[in-house]
């Protein structure tokens, strides 16, 4: 479980991200939400120590993030930057094989127990059509599952995606996200996701946190969310909410 006492992030004496207090437990999809600037990404950005936080604390399993081991951290928490590193000259099974790094170093041989993680991973994401080819030649979506294969492959407990879906075409996001769904109660994980797209969070998120200038606006279920007043407050303009005509879960629509 992660949990954020008050952290804050400030730059030159600029607030981006006022104080937070939140918990995130495993087995759940928690989707952070609002406009750009509001936070969200300095927030998973200060959940994967990829900076401190300037005021407060974050723990994860009652430690603060600062006292865990870079490889001891990876061991339990992946992370998936907004944007992506280059995978030139890689195949697919390749770059999947680098989530096995917070397990034996840069330079360690693979083991029968990474392979099997490996292919465990390639299994689990369905991306076997995809171990043998170069991943710069891969759409945006097969890309995607193969850097989700890569996290699996690491077998840590909580996955922070950070837009995930930037750039996908819509069939892409749903797919993206369905398996990230999937992934997320097969195997018992905590994701926590940057989106932008509301009706995407209500329909794959079990708890949304919304941010507006850098501070909290809302938080709660999709249910306890999706209201026009509430979305409106975090997005600045009118909706309207209503079923989906089969699903029957909410989504919102602009007026």
């Amino acid at each position: 479980m992660f949990e954020v006492r008050g952290a804050s992030f400030a730059v030159a004496d600029k607030s981006l991200l006022n104080p937070v207090e939140h918990r995130f437990h495993e087995g759940q999809i928690h989707g952070l939400i609002g406009h750009n600037g509001s936070g969200k990404s300095t927030l998973i950005k200060l959940l994967a120590r990829q900076q401190p936080a300037s005021r407060g604390e974050i723990r994860f399993d009652g430690r603060l993030l600062a006292d865990w081991g870079h490889r001891e951290f990876a061991r339990r928490v992946a992370y998936l930057p907004q944007h992506l590193p280059s995978a030139e000259s890689l195949t697919g099974r390749e770059l999947i094989g680098f989530g096995r790094y917070p397990w034996h170093g840069l330079l360690g041989r693979h083991t029968r127990q990474d392979e099997a993680a490996i292919d465990r991973a390639i299994e689990l994401t369905h991306t076997e059509a995809y171990a043998d080819r170069l991943v710069d030649t891969l759409s945006g979506g097969e890309r995607q599952r193969v850097w989700l294969a890569m996290l699996i492959a690491q077998e840590s407990r909580f996955l922070l995606l950070d837009e995930p879906l930037a750039a996908l075409d819509i069939a892409h996001q749903v797919e993206v996200l369905a398996l990230v769904r999937q992934l997320c109660h097969e195997l018992g994980l905590g994701v926590i996701i940057v989106l932008h797209d509301i009706n995407m969070a209500s329909r794959y998120c079990d708890e949304l946190l919304a941010l507006h200038s850098g501070r909290v606006l809302a938080q709660g279920t999709p249910e306890a969310l999706m209201n026009s007043a509430t979305l409106e407050a975090i997005y600045g303009l009118p909706m309207q909410v209503m079923p989906h005509p089969t699903s029957h879960h909410a989504i919102a629509v602009a007026l």
